[in-house]
């Protein structure tokens, strides 16, 4: 194969583009993806301060090295999870990448500074352990975000991810979360923007970037993720992309472009947020859900006044059915 761009030797082929591309080339190719992902949703003006969330998987690590590379001041948030030896390592790359490049790297652990774990929370909660997780994830992100004074909060969600979760929200017609699903989602009172520069790319590609950069990333899928629909998802839209090719870009890409407008303007009228008696972080009830999640699990009440008479916390069907502020900040996964 010869590279599509500078007749090379191509060391990777992008069925979805008819393409190879040699390594500087591919290189290339991926800024420039991200570059028009940026560009086409002003995700970020150049003066921006960047929180990354780093997981210390390919495509958190990417994103960062890309952002540094194009230039932006962007900095690393990990949050320890206190899953085990997967955790351990994880923390372990991410402190290297950003040893390595010099890079800011904020780190929150959720035993440390909220007093629980995921393990336990997927024991004790009402929630499973990816949706405990996912609440937890975007609610350290927003908040360490608006502490830090940062601008933005960019996540590495690739293709794959984006076309997966559009899937099983449209399987369920799970309108108000398709609404939400966008590259951008715009900071309003109490959370800042957030932003998903990767969503062209496909799990390959992000992949195949962090090897020709020499990204030392974690290889292993989080021990607690069997189960997960969202990996059954990603497994349909891998067996359609064999079948035929560009059919995750098709249906992403035609939604953003087309289809989102339509959802976002029938989205229905603003939801009013006031501040969480406990944290101070936005929320439609008293009590935010990532507060009354953390209280479930530590057997904490949230406030001698939060129930009616006779009654000392919320049900596990109450937490659960609340619209959530996290949600409405975030797309929601589907499953």
């Amino acid at each position: 194969m010869r590279c599509r761009r500078c007749r090379g030797a191509a060391v990777i082929e992008v069925r979805r583009h008819n393409a190879a591309f040699c390594g500087d080339c591919f290189e290339r190719h991926v800024r420039e993806q991200v570059k028009r992902a940026i560009r086409d949703h002003a995700m970020l003006e150049p003066d921006d301060r960047v929180l990354v969330a780093v997981s210390g998987g390919k495509d958190s690590l990417g994103l960062w090295d890309l952002l540094l590379g194009l230039g932006y001041r962007a900095s690393g948030l990990y949050l320890g999870l206190g899953i085990g030896e997967y955790s351990t390592r994880s923390g372990d790359v991410v402190r290297a990448f950003a040893g390595e490049r010099g890079a800011e790297l904020i780190e929150v652990d959720l035993r440390r500074d909220y007093g629980y774990d995921i393990p336990t929370a997927g024991r004790k909660g009402s929630r499973s352990t990816c949706a405990v997780c996912g609440l937890s994830k975007r609610y350290v992100f927003n908040r360490a975000a608006l502490e830090g004074g940062f601008d933005v909060v960019a996540t590495g969600h690739n293709l794959d991810d984006e076309a997966a979760t559009l899937l099983g929200n449209t399987l369920r017609w799970q309108t108000e979360y398709i609404a939400r699903q966008f590259p951008v989602l715009a900071e309003r009172e109490g959370m800042v923007r957030k932003v998903k520069p990767l969503y062209r790319l496909s799990e390959l590609e992000t992949a195949a970037y962090a090897f020709i950069r020499g990204i030392e990333y974690v290889v292993e899928e989080c021990p607690l993720v069997a189960g997960n629909t969202q990996l059954r998802y990603k497994e349909v839209m891998n067996a359609l992309e064999a079948t035929s090719v560009g059919t995750k870009t098709q249906f992403l890409l035609g939604y953003v472009e087309r289809a989102a407008p339509l959802f976002r303007d029938g989205d229905g009228p603003p939801v009013e947020l006031t501040p969480c008696e406990r944290c101070g972080q936005p929320t439609t009830a008293r009590f935010c859900a990532f507060c009354r999640a953390r209280a479930q699990v530590l057997g904490e009440r949230l406030g001698p006044a939060e129930r009616d008479p006779g009654t000392e916390r919320q049900t596990a069907e109450e937490m659960s059915s609340e619209v959530l502020p996290a949600e409405l900040y975030g797309a929601g996964r589907a499953g």
